[in-house]
């Protein structure tokens, strides 16, 4: 054998490094820190976690425990070890793995994260306390069979109480959406909704963006087809709403939208907006700035300061943008809002010429205003949450907080 041949045989000392490795000191270090750079080491890297979650269930279960107090300890440990909000192993794997993986192994690392997340599932505390024998009790598996006990169907002690389910909750982007529609029907403006598989007419023509616009890119919009999209906004519902109702018109858009994003504590690839549109004679651009100082005042309490500055959406124009001072400091300035005092919530303008003529109304007769929120950003915002996944992940730990 040469002495190349040899060198290749060899693994690298990063390599062997990481194999001495318990699975904590793995989870507590990033990809890079572990030098792991190909698909191939992270399908290695995840097959052991697998591995080890089984292992450490199947060791649960052949141990079993003497009572119930004694199986609800084990079963608590085992289940804080792996799922914990804080410190557990899946948590640390997504903090330290799948938000720090470069961009060019993420969807492997997000992958191979979402078959481990399905994995835990087994290492839930319900699942374990069915699965857990108490040592010596002829009840201690549910599965026990006729050849065991001479009977045709599982001992159960019928007297025992049954596990009682606690009531859930409003889910807090529904509970902020409900809070903003109220805002708005309270000043007379209705609901208004629509499909959420729309044409490309509806979800761009009428509003005035034209074929050259980036957002009609298959890269920023799912497409179901060349003529249908999942719709990326809520304004589709503005142009059917004024074909169906004409003006003058007071309504709010809430509802799902759906981009071509990377999931990650910003963004997600569904998401909530609401939009609202007011169309009458003599609207102006004084009616919209009035309207939303309203609006962010009701919602973020009476000391917040409102500010507009300009900007541009092929839909509005002119067009602008709210910013409001900065809930988390007061305006005097943080790592939110970049020491600026300011936060952008949302955009805004007098309706697009072009957007009423789609829409059947007559812009010499009528004028309007429109502008659209994100429901998430403004949960966030209302009760200081970093991480936008965690409104979709239906991890109850998080929702028992509302």
């Amino acid at each position: 054998m040469s002495e190349s041949e040899t060198e290749n045989r060899i693994p690298p000392k990063k390599a062997r490094s990481r194999s001495r490795m318990s699975i904590d000191d793995k989870t507590n270090k990033t990809l890079k820190d572990l030098d792991v750079k190909t698909p191939e080491a992270i399908g290695e890297l995840f097959a052991e976690l697998s591995l080890a979650l089984d292992s450490e269930r199947q060791h649960l279960i052949g141990e079993g425990a003497s009572d119930d107090h004694e199986r609800a300890q084990k079963v608590k440990a085992l289940r804080d070890r792996w799922l914990a909000r804080k410190g557990g192993q899946v948590s640390l794997i997504d903090e330290n793995w799948l938000k720090k993986a470069p961009k060019e192994l993420k969807p492997t690392v997000g992958r191979a994260f979402n078959q481990l997340r399905q994995q835990s599932a087994s290492v839930e505390t319900e699942q374990l306390l069915q699965d857990v024998p108490i040592r010596g009790s002829a009840t201690a598996h549910p599965e026990t069979t006729k050849a065991e006990f001479g009977v045709g169907r599982p001992s159960v002690d019928i007297t025992l109480p049954g596990y009682r389910r606690p009531l859930g909750s409003i889910h807090p982007v529904t509970r902020v959406m409900r809070e903003i529609e109220d805002i708005f029907l309270g000043l007379g403006f209705s609901i208004e909704s629509g499909p959420e598989v729309e044409s490309v007419y509806y979800s761009f023509d009428a509003l005035n963006i034209p074929e050259s616009h980036p957002a009609r890119d298959e890269w920023d919009t799912l497409y179901v087809n060349s003529e249908t999209v999942l719709r990326p906004h809520t304004s589709p519902v503005q142009i059917r709403a004024m074909k169906k109702h004409g003006a003058p018109l007071y309504i709010l858009c809430p509802g799902k939208a759906y981009r071509h994003d990377n999931p990650d504590s910003t963004h997600a690839t569904m998401f909530h907006q609401v939009e609202g549109l007011a169309v009458d004679t003599d609207i102006t651009f004084a009616d919209l700035k009035g309207t939303l100082e309203y609006f962010a005042k009701k919602f973020f309490g009476d000391k917040i300061k409102t500010n507009f500055s300009p900007s541009f959406f092929p839909f509005t124009e002119p067009s602008g943008e709210l910013v409001i001072s900065c809930v988390f400091c007061g305006g005097e300035g943080c790592r939110v809002c970049k020491e600026s005092g300011w936060v952008e919530v949302m955009g805004c303008g007098m309706v697009h010429p072009e957007v009423l003529r789609h829409g059947g109304i007559d812009p010499e007769r009528y004028s309007g205003w429109a502008f659209g929120l994100g429901v998430e950003r403004f949960a966030m915002m209302k009760y200081d949450i970093n991480d936008i996944q965690l409104f979709h992940q239906g991890d109850v730990r998080f929702l028992e907080q509302f």
